[in-house]
């Protein structure tokens, strides 16, 4: 009870436990993964593909994606290696009606861990018809920023991004804010005039640039361009447009 901010209509919690104490009492969750899971999830599925999420990228993956009858991204290494992979741009020309599975230590992990709650994949792109769609499953919403993993030992890293998106999806809902919500709403709007070089100045938006993915900091950075609302049912997501 202490954890979950029930005594709030829109609810914000990071990461995996922030799933487990507000998915079971909210009527809708939308999981936040601006670099760059949930960003690839509303390219794609706007182009007209599914998207399957799983947990990690090994043999398993391999197994699932023949068995749903999909295929398989490839790990994001660099910009000439061909075919689907978590950066958004390989996306961009997805053809309607692929069936991808797409890996994702945070954005993929954190949809799987929802249950029966309804879920949604929210962005920079999409976060006014989100919120909107979200309000029509009721008034109790909670919104996941994912964050990211340290490389050393795993731990939860917060990440700027993902509090700012989560922060641009929050300011379009109607009901009371936890603190929680309230600061994310108020680091969206601190940062909101130039979305594109303070994405490109945090620590994720630096990596990606270093290793040579600037054009997917561009594509995740692009505000309410999109009018794709990612549903995850059936195991994967699928486009829905408001």
């Amino acid at each position: 009870m202490i954890f979950n901010q029930s005594e709030y209509d829109l609810r914000c919690e990071w990461g995996q436990q922030g799933i487990f104490q507000l998915a079971p009492i909210s009527d809708v969750v939308v999981i936040v993964d601006v670099l760059s899971f949930s960003t690839c999830v509303e390219i794609a599925t706007n182009n007209g593909a599914t998207i399957f999420p799983y947990a990690i990228k090994d043999e398993s993956a391999v197994d699932y994606a023949k068995s749903v009858q999909a295929e398989l991204a490839s790990h994001r290494q660099s910009l000439s290696t061909s075919g689907y992979s978590l950066s958004p741009a390989s996306l961009t020309q997805i053809p309607a009606g692929t069936r991808l599975v797409l890996p994702s230590p945070n954005g993929s992990t954190l949809t799987l861990l929802t249950g029966t709650t309804p879920t949604l994949a929210g962005c920079l792109r999409n976060c006014e018809v989100v919120a909107q769609f979200a309000q029509r499953y009721g008034s109790k919403i909670a919104v996941i920023p994912a964050g990211e993993r340290w490389q050393e030992d795993s731990s939860l890293r917060l990440a700027f991004e993902d509090l700012i998106g989560a922060g641009a999806i929050l300011r379009y809902l109607h009901g009371s804010l936890s603190p929680e919500a309230e600061i994310a709403v108020a680091a969206f709007h601190t940062f909101q005039k130039d979305l594109l070089a303070y994405l490109q100045k945090c620590s994720s938006g630096k990596e990606l640039i270093a290793r040579g993915f600037e054009s997917d900091v561009e594509l995740a950075a692009a505000f309410n361009v999109s009018n794709c609302v990612p549903l995850f049912t059936q195991n994967a997501y699928f486009k829905h447009v408001v």
